[in-house]
């Protein structure tokens, strides 16, 4: 009886542990962080800032959630926690997880062509849904920045030829391989999924899905996402959340889809997402892909001191969400870090070590 009693205990403290809060307006406030470990994160993530050169680790914003609670924030100026931040190509997940209501809702599936909702990719009918959310869709585009500008796709879309109709654009790039063959990484894939989502939807009500699917449902009441001037979505760079606003999309990740008693993603979409693409080769990016997710996985994890049940959206110079479902932790960082000294890897270390009780 007293073993049964002692049982009964744990299994009521293990819950009550890790009870499911939920942040209504705002986040829930749990115990701060305190202590050396919180002092080697700071030290880290805040050093003082070089705004002269630009060099360096330079944070924004620094939000840590356990169990929906907020333990840890911070931020430098001039971002504050109203501040809608750029979040880059964290916007690829943000339009990954906008589709998932879309899947769920019928809309399509991930054989589809995607030439049947964007009729421009009839000159590649074979690319499917899933080939692009796998940045697999074998078109010979070069994802390369303000390092190489002459020979970037990227640039290019975003800011000289392609800036009117980035899909269009990236749909007008001639094939280097078969679909779904290989991972390469491009923004034009991700273009490619928000116009192929406007097909789906018709123009009036994909201007407003996004909030309507989304951000609404999860009481995120500040984000902006900018179109090209064919008022289609930049699916690949530049939706603007607050850190608190981005961590609600985390924890209804973290939470395998579900929003309080809403699942309001597929639970098959939320594993899609979570699972490594098969023809990804070690060393071609900073993490290994998933469906427009970043993964902790293969036999050399990227993050060697983060769980391997870790994954991510990651955006230029810095930003990241990342999700820890195990821990029960989502974190959202920003930054504006030039000189590629950022290192996810050392930052999660540290988040780690100032969780531990």
């Amino acid at each position: 009886m007293v073993r049964g009693l002692l049982c009964v205990a744990l299994l009521f403290f293990t819950v009550a542990a890790h009870a499911e809060t939920w942040p209504d307006k705002e986040w829930a406030k749990g115990t701060p962080l305190t202590g050396p470990a919180v002092d080697a994160l700071d030290t880290y993530a805040f050093p003082a800032r070089d705004d002269a050169t630009r060099q360096g680790i330079r944070t924004d914003a620094l939000l840590v959630i356990r169990d929906g609670e907020v333990i840890y924030e911070r931020y430098a100026a001039p971002t504050t926690a109203s501040t809608p931040h750029l979040t880059w190509s964290v916007s690829k997940s943000l339009m990954a997880t906008v589709l998932g209501v879309a899947y769920g809702d019928n809309r399509f599936k991930l054989s589809d062509p995607v030439a049947r909702f964007y009729p421009p990719m009839k000159q590649h009918p074979n690319v499917t849904m899933a080939d692009l959310l796998h940045w697999a869709s074998g078109l010979d585009w070069q994802e390369d920045y303000e390092y190489a500008p002459l020979k970037s796709s990227v640039v290019a879309m975003l800011y000289t030829r392609g800036r009117s109709d980035m899909a269009d654009f990236a749909a007008d790039t001639a094939a280097a391989s078969a679909p779904g063959q290989l991972f390469r990484y491009s923004s034009g894939d991700t273009n490619l999924l928000s116009a192929a989502l406007k097909g789906m939807l018709g123009h009036k009500a994909y201007m407003s899905y996004p909030w309507d699917a989304l951000f609404k449902p999860l009481g995120i009441r500040n984000a902006t996402w900018e179109t090209d001037a064919d008022e289609t979505f930049v699916a690949s760079s530049y939706a603007y959340l607050t850190a608190r606003d981005l961590a609600r999309v985390g924890l209804l990740m973290a939470r395998d889809g579900r929003w309080g008693d809403q699942q309001l993603l597929p639970k098959d979409w939320v594993a899609f997402n979570r699972q490594p693409f098969d023809k990804y080769k070690t060393g071609q990016d900073e993490a290994v892909p998933g469906g427009h997710w970043w993964l902790n996985k293969g036999a050399s994890r990227p993050w060697p001191d983060a769980p391997a049940d870790t994954f991510a959206a990651l955006g230029h110079w810095g930003q990241a969400l990342y999700v820890m479902p195990d821990e029960h932790l989502v974190i959202v960082r920003y930054g504006d870090d030039r000189d590629g000294s950022y290192r996810h890897n050392e930052l999660l270390k540290r988040v780690l070590a100032a969780v531990q009780p």
